[in-house]
């Protein structure tokens, strides 16, 4: 199994005090998803909960749409990096082999895996009517309980986290990396796994919200998407478009909603 974190030497100046230590960094690794024998995708990420990566990585590309469509996923170490081999029902194999076949060729826009800033932008599932309402304390309660179940982040200060929370139950999953899509879609896996619907809870990160962001939670299907930081435009247009409540800026009391405020009662 590949560790999760390295320990390096350092020299620290602080108060105006020099002296050195050891300090506990993330691992960052090269992970390719492979299908059908065929490598798709390759990211940075960190080597943890890997076959929920996958998962979600499957769902938020649009290969899958429910976890029964995968057969297997085997996790394997590949020289310096690891190599995560996905087999597909036999449709969904089809289905993306004809992707791949239509993607053949230049890379329009420099965006990796896909050929055109259509599909950059492509359209996400429209959330409007799932009828989830959180309290401004459970808004609360989700982004600080996030802060306190990253046990890679508490021992490294160097990743991101995203959670999946329920009104009544609190955090049912957290999952972390060095990539903020990464642990998102680590998350989704998570849910998926675990037997549970996105309509039920709220996706909450440790990052900004960038547009991806707002698509990912969108076709896990939650309604909610919480960040600590703030949004850009697009990110506010797109949760707007998609009936995808967007609550940012939520540290201690304070939290800023930005589209949708209705499902949060305050």
């Amino acid at each position: 199994m590949t560790a999760t974190t390295a320990s390096v030497p350092q020299v620290i100046r602080r108060d105006g005090v020099v002296r050195e230590a050891v300090r506990s960094v993330p691992e960052e690794v090269p992970i390719a998803f492979s299908y059908g024998g065929s490598s798709h995708a390759v990211m940075m990420g960190t080597p943890a909960d890997l076959e929920d990566f996958a998962t979600g990585f499957s769902l938020t590309e649009g290969i899958i749409t429910s976890l029964a469509e995968i057969e297997t996923i085997d996790v394997l170490q590949e020289g310096d990096g690891i190599d995560v081999q996905v087999t597909l029902a036999e449709d969904k194999e089809d289905a993306l082999r004809a992707r791949r076949r239509h993607m053949a060729g230049p890379v329009g826009c420099g965006l990796c895996g896909i050929e055109s800033i259509e599909q950059a932008m492509r359209p996400v599932p429209n959330v409007s009517a799932v009828d989830l309402v959180l309290s401004a304390h459970d808004v609360v309660a989700a982004s600080s309980a996030l802060n306190h179940a990253q046990p890679l982040h508490a021992q490294t200060r160097a990743v991101h986290g995203a959670g999946f929370f329920v009104p009544g139950e609190g955090l049912i999953a957290v999952r972390e990396d060095v990539g903020r899509h990464n642990a998102l879609d680590k998350l989704s896996g998570a849910v998926l796994r675990a037997g549970r619907q996105g309509g039920v809870g709220a996706v909450v990160v440790t990052s900004r919200i960038s547009v991806e962001m707002v698509q990912k939670a969108a076709i896990l299907g939650a309604p909610i998407l919480i960040a600590i930081s703030a949004p850009t435009a697009l990110a506010i247009r797109t949760a707007e478009a998609a009936g995808l409540t967007l609550v940012a800026l939520a540290r201690g009391e304070d939290f800023e909603i930005f589209t949708h405020a209705g499902r949060i009662r305050l």
